[in-house]
């Protein structure tokens, strides 16, 4: 019998009826449920782990994963069920933390203006005795966060000045640190990190399990539970609808139990758009992202999707937001058409948006939502000015902002409930979606991604992808910045490496895969697509270093590979890269 035939898709109400009696492990959720208003978070999920598993949380948008989480956390008390981790059930967060579960929340959860040290070890005292001396905790902050990232971070530096993925793994590294951790539960907590952190990730994840550690993932990223997970548990509408062994886990089975639909298996054959003009739309001369890095020239044409994406920390960040007139560059000219079809140079967010470019942030929490206001506040305010009438009197219409935002709402399937709820009533992954449809509603000439696909699941992408193959087909222009590598595959026929706060390689159509990249991502191949390189020091200095990869522990060395700069044409008088068109 195929493993697909034995998967059982627990959806009926005697099968959840018949479980419910019936669940069994060291940790377990029995018939809980969890309700918000009308909203039905939890409807009856049976959920079941043992110590020394990875065991994987997986589900659409909206269907319980965090508030699950947060259930077995003692953050939210059930209103209905049973939660056990080893025969108690936690009813605060510092009873949970006491029976020894650790958990790292979806959202970077720090204090700003506090330094690393303080972050770690945040309500690690008691009230009467500190439990280590501040130079003991100086020590361990500067060697897990080095291990964790590494890269050496000053423990002292403030929290404000890190970059979101170093923010991430602080909060990753509080959990790393307590002692007693029996049971480690992480809530979308590689969404923020590329793929060599992911890899340290995994690593520590393992060293945990085979120490007899729980550790429970909730996670949208299903390539990397497939590898890293023993089980995975499905979830959808707040309710558990099928558990898949390790052998059984595969992208079929789980998006099959994920959307209730049958699935073919078979991989995405779509073909990336090219683009069918050579009309530039944003174009930079001598562009410097960072200080000290070499500065780049490049243009952008009408009708393209730009992939964007390098190892944490090379500059690919601060060169988005850069386009976006969020970040200042460090020096050269930056320029978008105009609707006179002149170009004007811009260096401001209000420039920027005056000149029809869009920015969605990929730090939700910090650059995106705004917490205070509703759902469609969020989606709707910048269309306020837009759509007012009768002058300065400002008559905003609602008639028009109604139909918007059920519009955006509809196409970008967003579950929410009351549209006059705060904005943090939704799952993190409902908020992403919110800042793309605001983005879209805008109808701008070119949007540019920072890593929007972050938390939401792999349905909503899907559909993203569709959206966006949609907005440049009428003539518009996407740079679209991501860590996951196979976003780009299909999607953008021109993908850009960042390395040490410049471009380092571009690659085209076929030569666009999850492998090429990675070696360029690591400094494999450099001014091999249709980069013109004219200075061998933006290749020569590239450090040498072994990373491991997968369970099999192989490594990809840190080459680098050495152009012949004379078969390249290059002109020497020059001291800058080159990129034709994107």
């Amino acid at each position: 019998m195929s493993a697909e035939k034995n998967i059982e898709d627990n959806t009926s109400k005697e099968v959840l009826s018949d479980r419910s009696k019936n669940v069994q492990g060291d940790i377990y959720v029995q018939d809980v449920h969890k309700y918000f208003g009308v909203t039905k978070a939890l409807n009856g999920v049976n959920f079941n782990a043992n110590f020394g598993e990875i065991h994987a949380i997986v589900g659409g948008n909206g269907c319980g994963k965090s508030t699950l989480a947060k259930a077995m956390s003692g953050v939210l008390p059930v209103d209905k069920g049973k939660v056990s981790i080893l025969g108690q059930t936690p009813t605060s967060p510092v009873m949970a933390r006491n029976m020894g579960i650790a958990t790292v929340f979806q959202e970077v959860m720090i204090a700003e203006e506090s330094s690393v040290v303080d972050n770690l070890f945040v309500g690690s005292d008691d009230f009467w005795y500190k439990n280590l001396t501040q130079r003991e905790k100086v020590l361990k902050a500067q060697e897990i966060m080095e291990d964790l990232v590494g890269e050496y971070i000053d423990p002292y530096t403030q929290a404000f000045n890190l970059s979101l993925p170093i923010k991430a793994w602080i909060t990753i590294a509080r959990a790393f640190l307590r002692e007693n951790t029996k049971v480690l539960i992480l809530d979308e907590s590689s969404a923020a990190l590329d793929f060599d952190s992911t890899e340290r990730l995994f690593k520590k994840m393992r060293e945990l399990r085979d120490r007899g550690v729980a550790i429970l993932i909730v996670t949208h990223r299903i390539a990397e539970l497939v590898r890293i997970s023993d089980k995975a548990t499905v979830m959808r509408d707040g309710k558990d609808v099928g558990v898949l062994e390790k052998k059984d886990l595969n992208e079929k089975n789980l998006i099959g139990l994920m959307t209730g639909r049958e699935e073919t298996g078979e991989k995405s054959t779509s073909v990336a758009i090219q683009t069918k003009t050579e009309k530039v739309v944003m174009r930079a001369e001598n562009l410097v992202v960072w200080p000290d890095s070499k500065p780049v020239n490049f243009e952008i044409r009408r009708g393209e999707i730009v992939g964007v994406t390098g190892l944490d920390g090379n500059g690919q960040d601060d060169f988005v937001k850069i386009l976006a007139g969020v970040q200042e560059s460090h020096g050269g000219t930056l320029e978008v058409l105009d609707t006179n079809e002149k170009f004007l140079k811009f260096n401001s967010l209000d420039s920027a948006k005056e000149n029809g470019i869009s920015f969605v942030s990929g730090d939700r929490k910090k650059e995106g939502i705004l917490p205070n206001l509703s759902i469609y506040e969020n989606l709707v305010v910048p269309l306020y000015e837009k759509t007012s009438k009768a002058g300065f009197l400002g008559f905003v219409n609602w008639m028009e902002l109604n139909g918007i935002f059920d519009w955006e709402v509809e196409r970008l399937s967003i579950k929410t409930g009351s549209r006059d709820d705060l904005i943090g009533s939704l799952s993190g992954g409902n908020q992403q979606k919110v800042m793309i449809a605001r983005s879209f509603a805008q109808h701008p000439k070119i949007l540019i991604l920072n890593d929007p696909a972050r938390g939401i699941d792999i349905s909503t992408k899907r559909d993203l992808y569709v959206h966006l193959r949609k907005y440049v087909e009428e003539g518009n222009t996407v740079v679209f910045l991501s860590s996951e590598l196979e976003e780009f595959i299909g999607l953008c026929p021109k993908v850009i490496v960042f390395r040490n706060g410049t471009i380092f390689d571009i690659f085209e159509n076929d030569r666009i895969n999850a492998d090429t990249l990675l070696e360029g991502m690591f400094g494999q191949t450099a001014g091999v697509g249709e980069t013109t390189v004219s200075n061998k020091s933006n290749l020569s200095t590239l450090p040498i270093q072994n990373k491991s990869l997968d369970d099999n522990k192989t490594k990809v060395t840190q080459k680098i590979k050495v152009v012949n700069f004379d078969n390249q044409n290059a002109n020497k008088d020059k001291t800058k890269i080159k990129i034709k068109t994107f």
